[in-house]
């Protein structure tokens, strides 16, 4: 089964313009990203998904493998269907070019374990750890049923506690894994009534039908939306390196 490591990197974002290119400790952000994806022994290749020349450019000089790509996609996941065309493959992971802390282990969790030609749909959530956490729009909520298959995904609380307390908020965890034929059915159908309010593109596939299975992990990584996050980022994997836990020369 081949297996497809992507990773997206857009130079443009409204609360952190040129993140992928973030110092962390010596080197940008998608270096540390791209590095801890190539440890993921079930991916036969990882590549740099990007729209930007600088952000190639720094791939170029840093030996990372990276492929450009349009500036005019409306989603990751249009992105990402332009990676399937042009180089084949069974599955794509998509890992989340912002998350520089997470493990290989944590990234290997959502590749199935079995795969004929499926449509697949995976990817990952975890219960929230702050009840702050969980008020933030920007945190997509997660509805599971007992298969862990999703339900619904919003930026709203749901499910509301109604009557009972006894319930953990979930939320979507940015590493994604889809078959071609997943890839190829959301480029095709247009973005519906949901996607379109609360801008969530997964959706598009609970909208149509299609099943989206969620794999439950359980250790928290924070993630880089602001240069705030980026300081605190920075200040873990220093202490990492300080206790010998983080080697850069052996990454």
């Amino acid at each position: 089964m081949k297996i497809i490591g992507v990773i997206p990197a857009r130079f443009a974002s409204t609360r952190f313009p040129g993140k992928p290119l973030a110092d962390i400790l010596g080197k940008p952000m998608i270096w540390w990203v791209y590095k801890r994806a190539k440890q993921v022994s079930e991916f036969d290749r990882v590549v740099v998904a990007t729209d930007d020349k600088r952000i190639m450019a720094v791939c170029e000089e840093l030996e990372i493998e990276a492929i450009m790509t349009s500036a005019g996609h409306q989603t990751h996941i249009h992105r990402l269907h332009e990676v399937s065309q042009k180089i084949n493959s069974e599955l794509y992971v998509c890992v989340c070019g912002d998350e520089p802390l997470t493990k290989p282990e944590t990234i290997a969790k959502v590749i199935p374990q079995n795969h004929h030609g499926d449509f697949v749909i995976r990817t990952l959530m975890r219960e929230f750890s702050d009840p702050v956490e969980a008020l933030d729009p920007s945190n997509i909520k997660v509805v599971v049923n007992a298969q862990n298959e999703c339900l619904l995904l919003t930026r709203s609380m749901v499910p509301f506690p109604y009557k009972s307390v006894s319930y953990k908020f979930k939320k979507l965890v940015g590493i994604e894994c889809y078959s071609q034929s997943a890839l190829e059915f959301f480029v095709e159908q247009p973005a519906g009534f949901l996607e379109k309010i609360e801008d969530i593109t997964m959706l598009r596939f609970i909208e149509n039908h299609k099943p989206i299975q969620l794999i439950p992990i359980s250790k928290y990584q924070l993630g880089v939306d602001t240069p705030k996050d980026l300081e605190r980022v920075c200040e873990i994997m220093q202490c990492a390196m300080d206790r010998g836990e983080l080697d850069v020369a052996k990454m």
